[in-house]
């Protein structure tokens, strides 16, 4: 390929994207009907920042997420039929049912069980690479984080230990430019959050969180530097969520105009365009796309067919 990446890992980065947007959709209309219980905050338009900086990592590094977690687990390799029945409650999901959408993730693909509370999973992941550290392994830790978790006292806690003691930790900021409903201007006075990096001495990089291949490229320097000890990293990712912020908000404080323009400009149809210059055929897309809605079928049906946690099912999985 003329872009310096393969056919395959080019595809692979759409593939990714286009299950993590197909999926939203599908659990959107699940849950419209009233067929899926519960709550979501969703990630459609904000895929590329999921998958540029999950596929960085390898086997053994470890994420935290946010109450909008579907996109990091699936760019982490979780299987979408565990995280499909996690949403409708059931034995076979990912928690077992206990955790459902704000709180899915499964270790052993490197994605801890996501935290709801704003802010609440960046010093888990800065204790988390301390533990690294200490141990010696060769692993990153990776925070997710939205625009307004970086107002949080943890953010300037965690970022000051991190870069006190070199932690090998990568802060991915996914700044959609609001939080709930409140614009970013209104709650801060700087024009990136990336400047406040300065603050703690470490690197500080603002990025076009809807280009897969720049979020990826940055992800890599940040990854390969925490890994070689030189210490963490904050990564802004400037996107934008073309869905309301949970599942009955409208988004009607976002002006027209701006919407329009993000849904030019959104991951999925911008790599798009990419990959036809690249050569590869609209033809060989839509076949992805069809595939990958077959899977999610798939996953629906294995999830409504699961059992339902039994009531003694409550005492299982507890510290006592």
């Amino acid at each position: 390929m003329k872009c310096g990446y393969s056919k395959e890992q080019l595809l692979e980065f759409y593939r990714k994207m286009v299950l993590i947007r197909e999926f939203e959709e599908r659990v959107k209309f699940l849950f419209l009907e009233g067929i899926m219980p519960g709550t979501i905050h969703q990630y459609q338009g904000e895929e590329a920042c999921a998958v540029g900086v999950c596929s960085a990592l390898q086997r053994g590094d470890i994420i935290t997420s946010t109450h909008r977690p579907h996109g990091h687990c699936i760019a982490m390799g979780m299987d979408i039929k565990s995280m499909m029945a996690e949403l409708f409650g059931k034995q076979t999901g990912c928690c077992k049912g206990k955790g459902g959408s704000m709180h899915m993730g499964d270790i052993e693909k490197g994605v801890v069980p996501a935290i709801a509370i704003v802010g609440g999973g960046i010093p888990v992941a800065t204790g988390i690479a301390f533990g690294f550290k200490m141990k010696k392994q060769p692993r990153v830790a990776v925070c997710f984080m939205g625009d307004g978790a970086t107002n949080e006292g943890t953010f300037h806690e965690s970022l000051n230990m991190a870069s006190i003691w070199n932690l090998p930790v990568v802060y991915a900021v996914e700044n959609n430019f609001y939080g709930a409903s409140t614009h970013v201007s209104l709650v801060m006075k700087v024009e990136k959050i990336s400047e406040r990096a300065c603050a703690y001495k470490i690197p500080g990089i603002t990025v076009d969180g809807n280009d897969v291949i720049k979020v990826y490229e940055t992800a890599c320097e940040a990854v390969e530097r925490a890994r070689k000890g030189e210490g963490p990293t904050l990564i802004e990712l400037l996107t934008y969520r073309i869905t309301g912020h949970s599942r009955r908000d409208p988004a009607l404080y976002q002006p027209p105009e701006e919407k329009k323009k993000a849904l030019e400009n959104e991951p999925i149809k911008k790599f798009s365009e990419f990959l036809i210059s690249m050569d590869i055929t609209q033809e060989e897309l839509e076949k992805i796309r069809e595939t990958v809605k077959e899977e999610i079928e798939d996953a629906v049906k294995y999830a409504m067919n699961s059992p339902d946690p039994l009531p003694q099912d409550t005492l299982n999985d507890l510290f006592v």
